[in-house]
């Protein structure tokens, strides 16, 4: 019984633990410790503890944490990396053509080119929107 004890003591940090990560492992260890806690109530054995506890906890990180975060994501609209720098403003530092130019976009002076070599070059000051990310280069277009 004093395993189970352990067992439910980790768990409840682990859960705690997940509300400074966000990332849903930390909770899926807890729970899988909450289940080794139970199995120890049940049996007694520690190597069926341990057992259950590492079947559970994988069981979750493969199962159930990627259908979590899609659930979480998905309702959220919420775009990560270079998908939310994608319609974004930003202003030019140094002259943008089709070949070269600087932006300041989201607080770093990123490389850009302009969309179109047909464009006119876009002058220092001038706020633009990011059209794509192309490698490590804002391609932009000028706001009208």
């Amino acid at each position: 019984m004093a395993w189970a004890v352990v067992w439910l003591v980790v768990g409840i940090a682990l859960m705690i633990a997940e509300v400074l990560s966000g990332d849903f492992v930390l909770i899926m260890l807890g729970v899988g410790a909450l289940f080794g806690a139970g199995a120890d109530v049940l049996t007694g054995n520690i190597f069926i503890d341990v057992a259950v506890f590492a079947v559970a906890s994988v069981g979750m990180l493969v199962l159930v944490r990627p259908a979590l975060k899609r659930r979480f994501l998905a309702g959220t609209g919420h775009r990560t990396g270079i998908e939310a720098l994608i319609g974004a403003r930003a202003v030019v530092v140094s002259t943008v053509d089709y070949e070269a130019g600087q932006v300041k976009l989201a607080g770093d002076v990123w490389s850009a080119r302009s969309l179109s070599e047909h464009h006119p070059p876009i002058q220092p000051g001038t706020a633009v929107t990011v059209v794509e990310i192309a490698g490590a280069t804002a391609v932009v277009s000028a706001e009208p």
